[in-house]
């Protein structure tokens, strides 16, 4: 059995997250978080430049510039430590795990409770591929070839099946029972 085996896509929105590290990567998980809606918080002894421009752009909450410490979990909901410093990521792991606070410790899948897939995105359209934390970097390979079905044309008809399910619901009917291969088959055909 594999460890992190139920995928599933959180709303973040307005959820208070704390990203300790503010280096390249923490940055990137950062933005990541934010664009998703999450109050991101920082811990970091220095902050790279891409976090000081997040932080004037708004899109930091708040950041504390000196080392993590256990008090810094108060009130938040998600972790994710980045400070490429093995033993302090295991740490903040550690800490956040005994709080019952799900964490992710970048490159550091021991230390995780959730790992970060690769996504793809186009409109409401959502790729995700794991490998289980094994290989990032072939998760983004495979991430990248299935990034090709996100045409705008799936985009437009993913819009407008939402548009039908919406209307079945809304006259009282299930979209659970209806077939909808003949819509699908239009603008994605099956494989061979």
């Amino acid at each position: 059995m594999t460890r992190f085996a139920y995928p599933v896509v959180l709303d973040l929105n307005g959820v208070p997250v704390l990203v300790v590290g503010a280096g390249p990567i923490a940055a990137r998980k950062a933005a990541g978080l934010a664009a998703a809606g999450a109050v991101v918080h920082i811990v970091a002894p220095t902050v790279c430049p891409a976090i000081e421009a997040a932080v004037l752009d708004g899109h930091i909450a708040r950041i504390r510039m000196r080392p993590f410490e256990s008090a810094d979990l108060d009130g938040v909901r998600l972790v994710v430590t980045a400070t490429g410093v093995p033993d302090v990521d295991a740490a903040v792991a550690a800490d956040a795990t005994a709080a019952g606070i799900w964490v992710n410790a970048a490159d550091q899948p021991a230390d995780c409770t959730f790992i970060l897939p690769a996504i793809a995105r186009n409109g409401p359209l959502t790729i995700a591929v794991s490998t289980d934390g094994s290989s990032p970097a072939l998760a983004g390979r495979i991430r990248d070839r299935a990034a090709d079905l996100l045409s705008d044309e799936v985009v437009v008809a993913a819009a407008r099946l939402a548009t039908e399910r919406a209307s079945i619901r809304a006259s009282g009917g299930s979209t659970e029972d209806r077939d909808w291969q003949a819509a699908l088959d239009a603008v994605l055909p099956p494989l061979p």
